[in-house]
């Protein structure tokens, strides 16, 4: 199993929507060949995530999902109406690929990247980098324990 951090800007799509969806949502609108990569090649179907807000007041990691569904072409990189439209995008040889995921638990408090940073065991963790801003990006097995025992989030 692979472990991640995948970020949204809440006022976009949050947990809650997630939550709320009661079903696996496609994660989309994903536009850099890093994270396209790993979408790609090194996700899996029941791999975990943390749900991270960014752009929010405090930014931090707000619950877990789970990758649901192989790799498929992003339809909005097709839809001219899309803000993610590609218009160098074909059907035929799609530059962009989604996941489906779904609701495991939302946490009972944000864990702020503040306190990510300040949290030993986390020093390397990919998000508590300086300048690190690609919105899916692999969270070590031992990182993952550390979040997931810090305390109040259950």
């Amino acid at each position: 199993m692979n472990y991640w951090l995948m970020k949204s800007e809440p006022d976009v799509y949050s947990i809650d929507h997630l939550a709320k969806a009661g079903k696996p949502e496609m994660w989309e609108g994903c536009r850099n060949y890093t994270v396209r990569n790993f979408i790609r090649d090194s996700m899996a179907i029941g791999d975990l995530a943390f749900f991270y807000h960014s752009n929010s007041a405090p930014s931090g990691i707000v619950g877990v999902l789970r990758i649901s569904s192989e790799a498929y072409p992003d339809p909005t990189q097709f839809d001219p109406t899309s803000e993610y439209h590609d218009p160098k995008s074909l059907p035929d040889n799609p530059r962009w690929l989604v996941r489906d995921v779904e609701f495991v638990e939302k946490f009972s408090r944000v864990v702020p990247l503040a306190e990510l940073r300040q949290t030993t065991g986390l020093e390397e963790m990919f998000v508590t980098r300086r300048g690190q801003r690609l919105s899916i990006m692999p969270v070590t097995p031992d990182e993952w324990t550390v979040v997931m025992n810090l305390p109040g989030l259950r």
